[in-house]
């Protein structure tokens, strides 16, 4: 059973021939500066959040929103319950688990795995999936984005998702955590989590670490904030400064525990000690990008079973993916300008290339191993002020996913090859979505 989705905020509003107007022409201010310090501060409880975040992540917020049809919204929620229904086939799971390190098939007994972040680009009519993250950021930034919107006009008022929407999120995320203890202890109650990332004050994102760490104590759950070498494993437990860890939160990149700092965090996921999540498993079956080459390959799909009506959608809304292999090097060679190249277990937009901008020296890398070739989709535009010097921003769609389920969707504004958070007006930014037709 999955936990409770929150209320769509998709619910009236904007004709969808309004949607490219608006991304086009609306320079209007959404988001509000002192609404963002006191739902961190006060509402939420984190003195000193505000600041950091603007001495620290300065372009972490767009103050604009963008505008997203509500067809698209529902198209992208078609193809994750697609991409859900051929990760159940065993065929399929055989083939993803088979490829992935050893850690990946030990069965981690009912966890789904937190945070599936699914990101989609906008082309022309149709979404299209560029991948799958099995432990995306971002979620409870989004939450508190929410608690700061304004409407900026009478017409686009409706789409504000404000404050309801954004508890109904952070009700959803703590029933999400408490499912996946359920499903992987039974009914014995979830006293600790811990949120586990190599270093966590130094990466970018901690201040979503305090958030998590907030909403955990304020839902009765003693949370800490750890390194994996900071855990110990000793007499069926995992430990932290001598308290018992009962869930791991991982938003490690170490996706299958392989590193040495994480070998008493392996240890007790392998004996059972905790309930991690996500898990080497769910990459192994969602992110690792070698499974797009199988989701965007008609024949393969057939053979694992899985119908006509999931095949179409998968094709039409994955670019076409493939494994780069030194026997069709000359081919990719010649096609470059329209592929995009990506390591199999690449995050956060590390080490990836547009055909059109490789060199010699990156293309013999790129054949070394370990990397895909997908269809360039170019992304949306938003332009975010009336100047035309670097006022158009390219945009993507993050949907966070728990069991198949859409629980939110957020933008991420930027310049330059990838998401970054680095583009000033850039950042996260909260959808405006008309309704479905």
């Amino acid at each position: 059973m999955n936990p409770p989705s929150p209320s769509s905020h998709w619910t009236a509003g904007l004709a969808p021939d309004r949607v490219e107007q608006l991304n086009d022409t609306c320079f209007c201010v959404s988001l509000d500066s002192s609404a963002l310090a006191e739902a961190l501060e006060s509402e939420l409880g984190e003195p000193g959040l505000f600041e950091l975040l603007r001495q620290r992540c300065p372009y972490l917020f767009s103050t604009r929103p963008v505008f997203v049809a509500g067809d698209h919204v529902e198209r992208m929620a078609e193809v994750v319950r697609a991409i859900e229904s051929v990760v159940a086939l065993p065929s399929y799971r055989e083939e993803a688990l088979g490829a992935a390190p050893s850690i990946a098939r030990h069965d981690p007994r009912g966890p789904k795995g937190v945070f599936f972040g699914y990101d989609f680009h906008l082309a022309g009519d149709e979404p299209s999936l560029l991948e799958i993250n099995t432990n995306a950021g971002g979620a409870m930034l989004n939450a508190v984005l929410a608690r700061a919107q304004r409407a900026c006009c009478v017409e686009v008022e409706p789409l504000v998702p404000g404050a309801g929407a954004a508890s109904g999120f952070e009700a959803a995320m703590v029933a999400m955590f408490r499912n996946e203890w359920r499903l992987g202890a039974g009914e014995r109650p979830l006293r600790r989590i811990a949120i586990v990332d190599e270093a966590p004050t130094e990466q970018y994102l901690y201040p979503e670490f305090l958030l998590f760490r907030q909403l955990f104590e304020r839902s009765g759950i003693a949370a800490v904030i750890a390194a994996p070498a900071e855990l110990t494993w000793r007499n069926g437990a995992l430990w932290h400064e001598g308290k018992a860890v009962d869930l791991v939160y991982n938003r490690l990149t170490d996706f299958a525990l392989q590193d040495e700092a994480s070998a008493d965090l392996r240890e007790a996921y392998l004996n059972r000690g905790i309930v991690l999540t996500p898990h080497p498993q769910a990459h192994a079956l969602y992110a690792d990008k070698r499974n797009l080459a199988l989701l965007t390959d008609d024949r393969r799909l057939r053979e694992f079973g899985a119908p006509k009506a999931v095949r179409d959608i998968l094709i039409a809304n994955i670019p076409r993916t493939e494994v780069v292999d030194t026997a069709d090097a000359e081919r990719l060679w010649r096609e470059r300008r329209h592929l995009f190249f990506k390591p199999r277990a690449g995050f956060g937009s590390r080490a990836t290339y547009r055909g059109e901008k490789l060199t010699r020296r990156v293309w013999q890398e790129i054949l070394a191993g370990g990397f895909v070739a997908q269809a360039l989709i170019r992304p949306g535009e938003r332009r975010i002020a009336t100047d035309q010097t670097g006022a158009v921003l390219k945009f993507d769609l993050r949907n966070y996913v728990y069991g198949g389920q859409v629980q939110w969707v957020a933008a991420r504004l930027y310049q330059g090859q990838t998401t970054n958070f680095r583009t000033p007006g850039g950042g996260f930014a909260p959808v405006y979505a008309s309704p479905a037709p």
